[in-house]
């Protein structure tokens, strides 16, 4: 019985994991297969960790190998077919914390200003707006379906089928009726439909668009990504005095440890808050004094 295609299929069927990820996961569990003596079947705890200790790729991709190979034997013990789980103690090689890359609220202001008024920058506005205010993921925005639009608020069908509510402040609102306006009554059922065979704008086409807009803002285009968009969005949120939970709600991520990477922004912030909130903040002020 080939449990690694079980497996695939239920990640495609019950996860709802995209062919990408499914293909990702594959690679690498038949690559593990290959490699471990007698297969993944037979492995211990050993056989895992040896192999994980052989991989001469970097910490982060070997940090993928491992997750994935955690998930198959999770789902292997889960569905009683194994008794114990190799991966239990796994230990990994430390990678090296990369901090995101930001732009400031005013290199945002400027990119969203330096989009002008033609129907192609209308839309490119309302792409800046609702990743700025929202904290889309560019296949999340790029793949909007004009049915997500709940007045100022979008429905999102984020990574594994799961929903969240994301709110529009009230640019991102106007920016996106606006590009509505424009757009007309396109029988597309994206918000941001694309001639290709996937009818909607690609991440591709998007990235490109805006390293040009970056350009006419006088921004380097290499401090400039869909991606930088979304982490400047949680870092301005944290720096403002949002809860990191709400933050983790609105960027979908799964694991809060994902969005602890944002506390690094503004520590002065953080400081502050353990000054006010903390029992001992106050009194310690006060005998400053």
């Amino acid at each position: 019985m080939n449990y690694i295609e079980i497996f695939l299929e239920a990640l495609a069927a019950e996860k709802g994991r995209s062919e990408k990820t499914i293909y990702n996961y594959s690679a690498d569990l038949h690559a593990a297969d290959a490699a471990i003596a007698g297969g993944l079947m037979s492995a211990d705890a050993k056989d895992v960790q040896n192999y994980i200790s052989s991989l001469k790729i970097k910490p982060s991709s070997i940090a993928r190998k491992a997750s994935c190979l955690r998930s198959f034997y999770k789902f292997m013990m889960t569905e009683k077919i194994i008794s114990k789980n190799p991966t239990m103690g796994l230990e990994l090689p430390r990678r090296a914390r990369v901090l995101p890359k930001l732009l400031s609220a005013d290199e945002i202001n400027l990119l969203i200003s330096s989009a002008g008024d033609t129907r192609n920058v209308v839309r490119l506005r309302a792409m800046i707006e609702l990743t700025y205010a929202s904290g889309l993921r560019v296949s999340e925005l790029c793949e909007l379906p004009v049915r997500a639009i709940l007045g100022d608020k979008l429905l999102i069908h984020g990574k594994g089928a799961k929903e969240r509510i994301v709110p529009m402040h009230q640019g991102a609102v106007h920016a996106l009726e606006k590009w509505m306006d424009v757009r007309g009554p396109d029988n597309s059922k994206f918000v941001f439909p694309g001639p290709g065979k996937t009818g909607h704008i690609t991440r591709d086409g998007f990235f490109k668009i805006l390293k040009k807009c970056a350009l006419l803002a006088g921004i380097s285009p290499d401090r400039v990504s869909p991606h930088v968009l979304r982490h400047s969005f949680a870092s301005h949120l944290l720096a403002g005095g949002a809860n990191l939970r709400a933050i983790q709600t609105m960027l979908g991520h799964e694991d809060i440890s994902t969005t602890q990477i944002y506390t690094h922004v503004a520590p002065e912030k953080l400081i502050d808050a353990v000054a006010m909130h903390h029992p001992l903040g106050n009194k310690t002020k006060a005998t400053d004094k």
